[in-house]
């Protein structure tokens, strides 16, 4: 039986930039997404290019019943996932009273529950087979989160929370469980309210390709969470050198639309 890598969000940015990698070093791979144009798309380019095997499957996982229905797919198939990147996510930006309560829940079901019910499907597999590797793609905002990215910053860092907690209890099954943390990427995840903000202007987004290759060398090879470049990395250990009230009317002022 073949071994497949399934990426969610695999249509545009971090993903679309993983499956390539990926490809390109002969891994087999499913691609889940809500596009499957540009699944089917993508799929043909691998599949001339590298020769490798890939499967597509149209998936909303803002909806709750969609990861059993991922699950059910690639059992139908036959596939065997020995590795999964839980990459799909999105973001919202803007003040607490004007952000659409629905599409926020929304949110918390694609970021998260999604997420820990994909985990907790193929992972239990792999658990039974004593081999695999898990990757959540989680965010700089897991360690500071933003006014005005309250749900966002939220549900990141419960990714983290939660990658790192499963990543311990699964030490000697043969399950690696990592977790990227990437700043801001140059991916259409971004709107035009997040690129006027200062954050935006002072720490500018890095090239999809050079995060998904970070996130590649953490996902086949590494462990622990890694978070991507050194500015980054910095600004993820101000808060433990910062006074709780400084840094958030710092992050705040970040957060804000650039004047």
């Amino acid at each position: 039986m073949k071994a497949y890598i399934l990426i969610t969000g695999a249509s545009t940015g971090i993903g679309y930039e993983m499956a390539i990698q990926l490809a390109a070093q002969k891994h087999n791979l499913i691609l889940a997404a809500r596009s499957i144009d540009k699944l089917e798309a993508l799929k043909n380019d691998l599949v001339h290019r590298y020769g490798v095997a890939v499967e597509c499957i149209a998936v909303d996982l803002s909806r709750p019943e969609e990861p059993w229905h991922l699950y059910e797919a690639v059992r139908a198939g036959g596939y065997m996932v020995t590795g999964l990147i839980n990459n799909a996510g999105v973001g919202m930006y803007g003040d607490f009273p004007d952000l659409s309560v629905e599409e926020e829940l929304k949110m918390i079901q694609l970021n998260v529950s999604s997420l820990v019910a994909l985990t907790k499907l193929f992972g239990r597999d792999m658990v039974q087979r004593k081999s695999g590797r898990i990757m959540n793609v989680a965010s700089l905002l897991s360690f500071l989160p933003f006014p005005y990215y309250a749900v966002y910053s939220a549900t990141k860092c419960f990714v983290l929370a939660y990658t790192e907690t499963i990543a311990a209890e699964l030490e000697g099954t043969g399950v690696v469980v990592t977790a990227l943390c990437p700043g801001t990427v140059e991916t259409p995840f971004h709107t035009d309210a997040m690129r006027k903000t200062n954050a935006m202007h002072a720490n500018k987004p890095m090239p999809a390709s050079v995060v998904a290759k970070a996130g590649i060398g953490l996902f086949l090879n590494g462990r622990g969470k890694k978070i991507v470049g050194f500015m980054n990395w910095f600004l993820s250990n101000l808060p433990r050198v910062t006074p709780d009230f400084l840094m958030m009317k710092i992050k705040k002022s970040l957060a804000s639309i650039k004047k």
